[in-house]
C-alpha cells in the first residue's frame, strides 16, 4: 500500500532504503513506514510556518540531502515543542537509584557475531537466522568461536569473535547498552541490533567501574532525563500533527521513529 501524508506520495525506495536503519524492529518496514510518514508531516509543518525556502509550502520544495530536511526539523522543533530543565533533586533521585550506572574503568573483554544489514538483504530473515544461531549458543556456548568464523561478517570472525577489552563509549551505543545494562557473563540472552546489524554477544570478563561522585555526573544526569522528558514532548507533539492530517499506508499510534525517541 502506498504511503502518503496528505496525498503526497512516500517512494516504496525510501522505504526500503529506510528499512535497513530498523533492523532491530520487530517489523522494519512498519517502522521505516512511520518514521518516513514522520519527518513528512513535520515538513509539511515547517511549509506552514514559512520555515521553509523563501516561505513556499512543502509541495514546493524539493531538498538536495536528508541533512537539509534535519535542519528544517529541528527548526520547526525549537519553535514548537518546549521541555522542562530537570532540578537537582530530580538529578539526585536518579543517581541514588541506579548506582552502577554512573561508574568509571568499568571494562569488558568480549566476543561476538555479526549478522549484517546490507542492502537487499531480507531483515526479517536475517534475524531468525541470528536468532536461530543465538539459541544454539545460548545451549551450547563452547560452540561459540567455531561458529564466529564460520559465520560473522565482521573480521573478528577470523579470531573467534574476539573483540578484546573495552570500556563503556568505545563501541556503538546499542551495542554498549547489551554489553554494560547488565551484569551477565556468558553468552547474553538477547541479540543486540545495530547499524550494523544482529549481534550474539558472549562477555568473557567483566572488571567492575569505581562510582563516580554524583558532582562528576550530574550534567550527564541532567542530560538523560531531558532527552527522556523531550521524547515524550516530541510524541505528543507528533499524535497532534497527525490528528489533523490524512495519512495513509502506516499507523502513526503509537509512534515509535528516531524522531521521537
Amino acid at each position: 500500500m502506498e504511503l502518503r501524508v496528505n496525498g503526497v506520495v512516500v517512494p516504496e525506495e525510501a522505504i526500503c532504503d529506510e528499512a535497513a536503519e530498523f533492523a532491530g524492529a520487530s517489523d522494519p518496514e512498519a517502522a521505516a513506514r512511520r518514521a518516513l510518514a514522520v519527518r513528512e508531516l513535520l515538513l509539511q509543518r515547517a511549509g506552514e510556518l514559512g520555515l521553509l525556502e523563501e516561505g513556499a509550502q512543502r509541495d514546493r520544495v524539493t531538498f538536495a540531502s536528508r541533512d537539509a530536511e534535519d535542519a528544517v526539523i529541528a527548526r520547526v522543533l525549537d519553535a514548537e515543542v518546549r521541555t522542562p530543565v530537570p532540578g537537582e533533586d530530580e538529578c539526585r533521585r536518579i543517581y541514588d537509584q541506579n548506582p552502577g550506572r554512573y561508574a568509571s574503568g568499568e571494562l569488558v573483554e568480549a566476543s561476538h557475531i555479526l549478522f549484517a544489514v546490507t542492502p537487499g538483504v531480507p531483515v526479517a530473515a536475517l534475524r531468525t537466522e541470528a536468532e536461530k544461531l543465538l539459541a544454539e549458543l545460548v545451549a551450547a556456548p563452547e560452540r561459540f568461536g567455531e561458529r564466529a568464523q564460520a559465520l560473522s561478517n565482521c573480521p573478528s570472525g577470523g579470531q573467534g569473535g574476539k573483540l578484546g577489552q573495552f570500556g563503556r563509549g568505545q563501541m556503538v551505543p546499542e551495542f554498549d547498552a547489551a554489553v554494560f545494562g547488565n551484569a551477565c557473563v556468558g553468552v547474553l540472552p538477547q541479540l543486540a541490533a545495530t547499524r550494523y546489524g544482529f549481534h550474539v554477544i558472549r562477555v568473557d570478563h567483566r572488571v567492575p567501574g569505581r562510582t563516580l561522585p554524583f558532582e562528576a555526573v550530574r550534567e550527564r544526569i541532567a542530560m538523560e532525563l531531558s532527552a527522556n522528558v523531550e521524547a515524550r514532548a516530541l510524541r505528543q507533539y507528533v499524535q497532534v500533527l497527525a490528528g489533523r492530517t490524512v495519512i495513509e499506508g502506516v499507523d502513526l499510534a503509537p509512534v515509535e521513529t528516531p524522531l521521537v525517541q
